[in-house]
């Protein structure tokens, strides 16, 4: 009696646009400086880092281990679920500046990446986004980026001091 088998053909899954908001550098242009930027869309750390390990583990072999600094994160899960496997997440206090997260590997090793607040306007994120994943230069570290930032387009102190100036200007006050 002969055995009969489903054919099907095999089709591709559809073409996803990962939604994790990620510039990395190249590989080969990796130190010991920021290896790329990671602006989440949210303070919900679970759900993101679940989102950013997804993306970053065919890339970089199995992600083993997230270590993040609290300061920023209102709630650290101590694992994640990653592509059908547990990834363990630390918090380091004061080792870790406030605007990085490290990824371990143990296939590629470890990877900085600089963690661009979620409410961060979208051009001040390119920005941001294109300083830490730019290969060439002298290597860049997260409070060089955040202190350059701060300086230039500065935070919410100075934008209220960007208006007044621009209403003296235009003699409103």
């Amino acid at each position: 009696m002969p055995a009969t088998t489903d054919h099907t053909p095999l089709r591709p899954p559809p073409f996803r646009v990962p939604t994790t908001r990620l510039a990395l550098k190249p590989m080969s242009a990796s130190g010991r400086s920021l290896d790329g930027a990671w602006w989440p869309r949210s303070r919900d750390l679970p759900g993101e880092l679940s989102a950013l390990a997804e993306v970053l583990d065919p890339l970089w072999g199995r992600i083993t281990r997230i270590a993040v600094n609290p300061r920023y994160w209102p709630v650290i899960p101590r694992k994640v679920l990653v592509n059908g496997h547990v990834v363990k997440v630390d918090w380091f206090a004061r080792e870790l500046d406030p605007h990085m997260i490290m990824l371990l590997s143990y296939t590629a090793g470890r990877w900085d990446l600089l963690v661009i607040p979620p409410e961060t306007s979208a051009p001040a994120a390119a920005r941001l986004m294109a300083a830490a994943s730019e290969s060439s230069g002298l290597p860049v570290t997260v409070t060089a980026l955040m202190t350059a930032k701060q300086a230039l387009h500065g935070g919410p102190a100075a934008v209220r001091a960007q208006g007044q100036r621009r209403e003296k200007e235009c003699g409103r006050a």
